[in-house]
């Protein structure tokens, strides 16, 4: 198909799915459960972290960490002493067990106390039209306390070539604003023509059958190459296609 007709799929499909019903089956829920902007980056950050596996798999882990944080995230990352944090010690999701968690939760605190907050993070290094450094920068700054090892690829960095699947997916909840009822838009600090899709199996099997990507690993230099042609599409918006990408992966089987 020709590149006008390729746009006008995608924004069909796009405007198909990013539409309030979508809220019910995707984790992006565990943010909309909340009103405070504190809470809602919280929720989001670890409903992105947990977005690996079973969708309905997710939300309930996801809901399962809410709940332990007595549906307060940001009074329960501020207020907590080491008593609070036993309560994580069962918590598994995947990979990403109760220690992880309690390594979280500390390192969300100090950005908070120490470093203004999550979108103040994400904002300190912004360059070349992509987040690329400041999801790297936000993933030196969550680490500078003390951590086990492992814990540490519960959040990927591009610089050390990864797509960040999880993180740029958070970003678009955060940035992107349509007043389609779906992604929050409450960060108004980061430019959404900057955003990545959040490239994973299913936009990057999609991406490829469109001719939007070549590349057949789903890492940081296939991100490149897919936000260019998105770019194109819409210079101001390009991660709306993630909705059209996603959709018919998961949706339709494409």
């Amino acid at each position: 198909m020709t590149s006008t007709e390729l746009k006008d799929f995608l924004d069909e499909k796009a405007d198909l799915y990013n539409r309030p019903d979508f809220i019910t089956t995707d984790p992006i829920q565990i943010p909309h459960s909340f009103t405070v902007k504190e809470d809602i980056e919280i929720a989001a950050f670890i409903a992105a972290i947990l977005a690996w596996g079973n969708r309905k798999m997710i939300i309930r882990s996801g809901q399962r960490f809410m709940e332990i944080m007595g549906n307060s995230p940001y009074d329960f990352v501020m207020t907590h002493k080491e008593e609070h944090l036993e309560t994580l010690n069962t918590f598994v999701h995947r990979t990403f067990n109760g220690q992880d968690a309690k390594t979280f939760i500390k390192a969300l605190r100090n950005i908070y106390q120490n470093h203004d907050g999550l979108e103040a993070v994400f904002n300190q290094s912004q360059s070349n039209g992509n987040q690329v450094e400041s999801i790297s920068n936000f993933k030196r700054i969550f680490f500078e306390i003390p951590h086990l090892p492992r814990t540490t690829k519960h959040i990927s960095d591009p610089l050390n070539k990864s797509a960040a699947k999880r993180i740029n997916m958070m970003l678009r909840w955060l940035v992107r604003q349509d007043n389609k009822g779906v992604d929050l838009g409450i960060w108004k600090s980061i430019n959404p023509a900057h955003l990545s899709c959040p490239l994973d199996v299913h936009s990057g099997n999609v991406a490829r059958k469109l001719g939007l990507l070549t590349r057949k690993q789903n890492d940081a230099k296939a991100l490149v190459e897919l936000d260019t042609n998105l770019r194109l599409l819409n210079p101001q918006d390009p991660v709306k296609y993630d909705f059209a990408l996603f959709g018919l992966g998961v949706f339709e089987g494409f």
